[in-house]
C-alpha cells in the first residue's frame, strides 16, 4: 500500500482562546456528499476512528489489526465541560482537545475518474491541565491522507528487476568471456570470478537505473498530468525500497567507475619512433685529442611532443563538466523545475510563498533531476559530436594527425594479448625538418602526390584493434622489464650510469623490435590484417584468438579512446548522475549536490592525469619532467 499525503497544517492555539470559543462541546456528525450516475445526490456517513477509544481496558483503536478496531460516527473538538468541578460556571480544571486529526481516502483501483471508497477520519485526544490559560497553549494538527494500492506495479517492477537482471548476467558472462580471451587465459579462476563480479555490477547498476528512472519518470508524468486522481505518490517512510535501489545503483556504478580508472592507469604503452638518422658528423673523442665520424642523433622532441599531446588527452570529455553541472543547476533553482517534485499535482515552475507550499517527494526530486541531467548531457554529447568536433576541435583525430606528422607510432596494450595501434608513420620518410619541407609535404599530401597515410598501402586505416600472440607478448615482457627497471625514468639522474645506459639500451631494443614486427620483420610472430565481423562489434569481443601469428582489425571509430576518459563518457555520465542524485536524495539540497559533485569530478581526474602521467613516463621512457 502506498500512500500520499497531500495536505497537512499544524498550528498552535491559545488555551485562553479555545475556551472562549467552545464554552460547552459541540458533537458533530460528517457526512460525504456525493452525486450518482443518475444525477441524484446522497450523502454517506464517515466513519471515525478514535484512538482513545478503550474497550476492556484496551486502547482498540490502536492496534495494527483492523479487525479489532470499533469505529463510531460522532465527534467532538473542544471539552472543556467534564473538567469542571462543583461550578459549571468555574474554570475547568482540564480541558480535552482534538490535537490529531488525520481524514483517509482510499483511491478505488485501476480507477480513470478518481473514485474513491468511503473515507475514514481518525482522531486522537489530548487531556490539557489547567493553570494559566493566558499562557498556555496546545498544538494541533490536521491532515488529509490519500492510498492507492500499488501491489500491482510493484510486481511489474520486480518482473522487470528480473528480466532485466537476467541479461545483465547474460552481458557480463560475455563481457568475461573476451575479457579472457584477450589475455590469454582459457582458465576459470579466482581472477575470472572477480572480473564477472566487476561487470555484473556495472550492468546491476545499469539496470537500477533504468528501473528508477522509470519509476520516477512515471509519477512525474501521470502524476502531474492526470485531469482526475488516478496516480498517487508515495509517503516518504514508503519510499524507502526506492532510495535503496537509487543507492545500490550510485554503488555498483561506483565500483565499475573505479575498476576503469584502474585500468586507464595501468596500460602499456610505448612510442615507435620511425625517424632514421640522415647522416653523420665529425665529433671529437674525448681523451684521444682527435675526431671521428658519427651517426646524426634522432630528435627525441618529437616524442616528448606525442607523449605530452597524449598526456593532455587522457581527461578529454564529450561534454564539459563545469557546463553540465551549472546548467542542471540552473534549471532546477532559478528556472524553476525543483517545484515540479512537490507533492501536489501542480505543475507551476513558480510557487507564492504565501501560499502553502506541501513537502518534496524524493521520488519526484529524483525523476526531475536525472532527466534534466540526461538531457543536457545528450545535449551536449550530440552538440560536441555534430558540431564542435567537426568544425571547431576533434582533439582524438589531432592525436592520429599529429603521430603521422611527427612520424611516431603508439603501440598500446590495455589487456596482456590486446590493444590497440596508431600508425603514424610518415608517408614522407622523416619529420625531423624545418618549416619550408614540412609545408611542402602538407601540400603534396593535400595533392594526392605521395602515398597515402594507411598501414596498409593506399589506404586510409592509420588505427587498429590488436590481438597479439602470446609469443610476441612474451618477447615484449622481457624488453620491457628491462625498460622499466629502478622505478622507470622519474629516477634516472639519481640511479647508476650502468642502468641509465641500460635503459636507454632497451628503449632502442623495443623501438627496433616493434618497428620489425610492424615491418613484417619477424616472421615467427607475424600479424594479418583483417575486418571485425559485425557480431564481434556488436558483442565486443574477438572470435578469432590469435595463436600463431596476431590479428590487426581495422578500427574506424577511434577505439583506442576506450583507455582515455573519452571512450568512457557513458560511465562517467551516469556515475556523476547518480552521486548528484543519492547527495541530494541525503540532504535535499540541489546546490550542495552540485557542488560535490564538481568537486568530486575534479578530484578524479587530477588522480586520473597524475598517476596516468606517471605510468605514461614509467612505460615510454618519457622523463616526467617533460610533460607539461
Amino acid at each position: 500500500m502506498l500512500l500520499f499525503l497531500i495536505f497537512i497544517f499544524q498550528c498552535e492555539i491559545s488555551i485562553s482562546k479555545v475556551l472562549t470559543d467552545f464554552p460547552t462541546p459541540i458533537f458533530y456528525d460528517l457526512y460525504l456528499e456525493y452525486t450518482s450516475e443518475n444525477q441524484h445526490q446522497y450523502i454517506w456517513a464517515v466513519p471515525v476512528l478514535n484512538l482513545n477509544l478503550q474497550y476492556n481496558k484496551m486502547f482498540v483503536n490502536q492496534d495494527s489489526n483492523t479487525g479489532k478496531w470499533l469505529l463510531t460516527r460522532r465527534i467532538f473538538l473542544v471539552d472543556a465541560l467534564s473538567g469542571r468541578e462543583n461550578d459549571l460556571g468555574s474554570q475547568p480544571r482540564l480541558i480535552r482537545i482534538a490535537t490529531q486529526i488525520s481524514l483517509s481516502i482510499h483511491l478505488v483501483p485501476s480507477t480513470k475518474n478518481g473514485n474513491i471508497f468511503p473515507p475514514l477520519m481518525t482522531i486522537g485526544y489530548s487531556d490539557i491541565d489547567i493553570k494559566d490559560p493566558n499562557s498556555q497553549s496546545v498544538k494541533v494538527s490536521f491532515s488529509v491522507k490519500y492510498e492507492m494500492n500499488q501491489e500491482e506495479a510493484r510486481i511489474q517492477t520486480d518482473i522487470a528487476l528480473g528480466v532485466l537482471g537476467g541479461l545483465a548476467v547474460l552481458s557480463s558472462l560475455l563481457k568475461t568471456a573476451g575479457w579472457k580471451r584477450r589475455i590469454g587465459s582459457p582458465v576459470i579462476d579466482l581472477q575470472a570470478v572477480m572480473k564477472f563480479l566487476i561487470y555484473y555490477a556495472g550492468d546491476l547498476a545499469n539496470v537500477f537505473l533504468i528501473i528508477t528512472v522509470g519509476t520516477g519518470l512515471y509519477w512525474l508524468i501521470f502524476f502531474k498530468a492526470q485531469k482526475s486522481v488516478s496516480v498517487l505518490l508515495p509517503m516518504p517512510a514508503q519510499e524507502e525500497r526506492f532510495v535503496t535501489y537509487v543507492g545500490c545503483a550510485f554503488a555498483l556504478k561506483a565500483l565499475q567507475f573505479l575498476h576503469k580508472l584502474i585500468s586507464q592507469i595501468t596500460i602499456d604503452i610505448f612510442f615507435i619512433d620511425w625517424e632514421r638518422p640522415k647522416g653523420k658528423v665529425l665529433k671529437a673523442v674525448e681523451g684521444e685529442g682527435g675526431v671521428r665520424s658519427a651517426t646524426v642523433p634522432v630528435s627525441i622532441w618529437r616524442t616528448y611532443f606525442v607523449a605530452n599531446e597524449w598526456n593532455e588527452i587522457q581527461t578529454v570529455r564529450k561534454i564539459n563538466p563545469l557546463f553540465q553541472v551549472l546548467t542542471v543547476l540552473f534549471f532546477l533553482e532559478v528556472v524553476g523545475f525543483k517545484n515540479l517534485a512537490l507533492m501536489d499535482p501542480s505543475s507551476s515552475l513558480s510557487r507564492d510563498p504565501l501560499n502553502y507550499i506541501p513537502p518534496y517527494s524524493r521520488i519526484l526530486r529524483y525523476a526531475v533531476s536525472t532527466a534534466l541531467w540526461l538531457v543536457i548531457g545528450i545535449i551536449q554529447i550530440m552538440f560536441f559530436a555534430v558540431f564542435y568536433e567537426r568544425f571547431i576541435e576533434d582533439k582524438i583525430r589531432q592525436f592520429v594527425d599529429l603521430c603521422c606528422m611527427s612520424n611516431i607510432s603508439v603501440f598500446l596494450l590495455s589487456h596482456r594479448c590486446f590493444g590497440y595501434y596508431i600508425h603514424g608513420r610518415s608517408v614522407h620518410g622523416h619529420a625531423d625538418t624545418n618549416m619550408e619541407e614540412m609545408n611542402m609535404n602538407l601540400k603534396r599530401e593535400a595533392e594526392n602526390l605521395c602515398s597515402q597515410r594507411g598501414l596498409v598501402p593506399n589506404t586510409e586505416g592509420q588505427t587498429f584493434q590488436i590481438a597479439i600472440s602470446s609469443q610476441m607478448r612474451q618477447h615484449y615482457d622481457r624488453i620491457h622489464e628491462t625498460l622499466t627497471r629502478k622505478n622507470g625514468p622519474a629516477r634516472l639522474l639519481s640511479s647508476s650510469a650502468t642502468t641509465f645506459e641500460q635503459s636507454i639500451k632497451a628503449y632502442h631494443t623495443m623501438n627496433k623490435f616493434l618497428g620489425s614486427f610492424i615491418d613484417h620483420v619477424h616472421k615467427e610472430m607475424d600479424y594479418f590484417i583483417k575486418d571485425k565481423l559485425l557480431l564481434e562489434r556488436i558483442l565486443g569481443m574477438e572470435f578469432m584468438e590469435p595463436m600463431e601469428k596476431s590479428i590487426f582489425y581495422n578500427d574506424e571509430v577511434y577505439s583506442f579512446s576506450s583507455v582515455l576518459y573519452y571512450g568512457n563518457e557513458a560511465t562517467l555520465l551516469i556515475y556523476d548522475l547518480l552521486f548528484f542524485c543519492v547527495v541530494d536524495l541525503a540532504c535535499q539540497n540541489f546546490i550542495l549536490a552540485a557542488f560535490l559533485t564538481y568537486l568530486q569530478q575534479e578530484i578524479f581526474r587530477f588522480i586520473r592525469n597524475i598517476v596516468g602521467q606517471k605510468n605514461l613516463a614509467s612505460k615510454t621512457l618519457v622523463d616526467q619532467r617533460f610533460l607539461i
